[in-house]
């Protein structure tokens, strides 16, 4: 069918539908709505809310559901259930509500959470309550007008590769969005027979006791956090594992929105949106900011260095916590301890694990990959997980969930942040004796967006393009990696890495859940002022060849 063929069949699904695919008057617009179907990538399905085959709707959730349940039954048979949640973003709860129901008209048992909670809790959830299967209604970080869909394994892991593919399958084999909802009752119904039940406290409350096993430093300390869950899932689980420390929440940002009033990205990785919660921290004196992002997977620092705050980067937190870790656990460590980080994460990190000794795996890009390696450790007791992060600002320590956690990060950092303070230092001290011993390393992220059928056709053609240019692209290449040709026993994907004879290396992939291609740098020097112009030169090139 062409996209208009679809948008024409799509106005007679229900009025709201018909009015909202009316309204448009921009073909390109119309265009992008239907010229595919929204795909599973490293997070599972992302887009835009709104009508059409390509955005996030009653429909396309109903699509994922329905293909999702005819897997789980198809590959698993019967007595089966699933674990539901949301975050905070508009539609969220009715896309899990809408779930509930397709999931429980086809027998399969929910356990739906009626209130907000983040993603981690859902991975553990869907391991206490052995689910065969785990559902989380979020976009993570993305601005208000996306929502997304992961889907979580019996361990709580997003479904990796095979597994994957088996599922999206199914999925695109359900080609009838109109009868998605044929024969599905109410919620109240499926409630009234057992086969949706409602959960929150008691099985979080489990959780954060599995999260506060985490903990390393518990000394009082005069340390003072200001926190902001920008209007998301963080707020309570956070406030549990911080009692106890001198915690002030931003008022301002505490209240779960998915509008996300007062931000225009609700992204702990960029400063604007710490911006309110830095003046306070400014007013009441704070030592640290904290700042999680809507689902709570990934969580941003900002540290008092002088009369200012400095925003750490994903790579700077993750090589503190590693080195806090270690030096917390080095008595506990073994032959079998395992650091594992994605390929795009800086070696600063890695290079602490393996002063202590620790063995060192890579995965590609998404947290999966990393829960993924934690099962395999445990089947094969070859290795003990003792550490996972990746730059995009998500970290875990313990094995109550296979995702990236903000909870037990939040926790995990205000302990260093008071161990370093008990010795006369800040974070920013603590990082600059890691520096002193381990070399200074520069790491940035420039993400360009190209919307739309030719944004996606201008990112392969940007890709083509470096592959074709190789080492020519530009000087000090002494190595390039293709993980397309498949590297190691890692699955096959569209990334570039490119080694540099100073040690440096840069990498390029498209994203999986939006419309960008992504650089990634990591540049290795004796100091900074020596990093930041190498950094400066590698990026005009790459800047100038995506710019066209």
């Amino acid at each position: 069918m062409t996209y208009r063929e679809k948008y024409n069949q799509w106005l007679a699904f229900d009025d709201e539908t018909n009015a909202q695919l009316s309204a448009i008057t921009d073909e390109k617009e119309i265009e992008d709505r239907f010229y595919k179907d929204l795909a599973f990538g490293t997070g599972g399905l992302r887009g835009i809310m709104g009508a059409g085959t390509n955005r996030m709707n009653r429909y396309t959730v109903g699509k994922a559901t329905l293909g999702l349940a005819n897997y789980l039954k198809a590959k698993y048979g019967d007595n089966l259930s699933v674990a539901i949640a949301c975050d905070s973003r508009l539609n969220s709860a009715d896309f899990e509500w809408y779930c509930a129901g397709i999931f429980a008209s086809r027998g399969i048992k929910v356990y739906a959470y009626t209130d907000i909670v983040p993603v981690p809790v859902l991975s553990f959830t869907t391991r206490y309550l052995e689910c065969t299967a785990g559902v989380m209604i979020t976009a993570s970080h993305n601005p208000k007008e996306y929502n997304g869909y992961k889907v979580y394994d019996s361990t709580g892991c997003q479904l990796c590769t095979d597994d994957a593919r088996e599922a999206i399958g199914y999925i695109n084999a359900v080609t009838d969005y109109s009868g998605i909802y044929d024969g599905v009752e109410s919620v109240e119904h499926y409630m009234s027979t057992g086969m949706i039940v409602g959960i929150y406290e008691d099985v979080l409350e489990q959780y954060i006791a599995e999260v506060k096993k985490q903990s390393r430093y518990n000394a009082p300390t005069d340390l003072k956090i200001v926190y902001t869950p920008l209007h998301g899932t963080g707020n309570i689980p956070v406030q549990r594992v911080l009692e106890g420390m001198d915690v002030t929440v931003l008022e301002s940002q505490q209240t779960a929105d998915g509008n996300f009033p007062t931000v225009k990205s609700p992204n702990p990785e960029d400063r604007a949106a710490l911006t309110l919660a830095i003046k306070k921290a400014g007013e009441v004196g704070a030592d640290i900011v904290l700042g999680t992002d809507p689902d709570c997977d990934r969580v941003g620092v900002a540290v008092r260095d002088g009369e200012d705050y400095v925003l750490f980067t994903g790579n700077q937190t993750g090589a503190l916590l590693v080195n806090f870790i270690l030096t917390m656990d080095k008595d506990r460590l073994n032959s079998k301890s395992t650091l594992i980080k994605t390929i795009v994460t800086s070696e600063l990190g890695a290079n602490i694990g393996r002063n202590y000794g620790l063995h060192l795996v890579d995965t590609l890009t998404g947290f999966k990959y990393i829960g993924d390696q934690i099962n395999k450790f445990e089947q094969s007791g070859d290795r003990e997980f003792v550490i996972g992060y990746e730059e995009s600002y998500g970290y875990l320590v313990g094995t109550h969930a296979r995702d990236k956690d903000g909870v037990v990060s939040s926790m995990l950092i205000c302990q260093m942040a008071a161990w370093y303070k008990a010795q006369g230092k800040t974070l920013v001290d603590g990082l600059n004796e890691i520096y002193d011993r381990y070399g200074y390393y520069l790491d940035s992220l420039d993400s360009f967006v190209l919307k739309g059928k030719d944004g996606a056709e201008r990112i392969q053609q940007l890709m083509a393009e470096f592959r074709r240019l190789g080492a020519e692209l530009m000087p000090g290449i002494a190595e390039i990696i293709d993980y397309s040709k498949g590297i190691d026993d890692l699955p096959r994907e569209n990334v570039l890495k490119y080694i540099f004879d100073n040690g440096s290396w840069m990498a390029v992939r498209p994203s999986g859940t939006e419309p960008k291609i992504k650089v990634y740098y990591s540049i290795v020097a004796p100091d900074k002022a020596t990093a930041s112009k190498r950094l400066e030169k590698t990026k005009e090139i790459m800047t100038s060849i995506i710019n066209g």
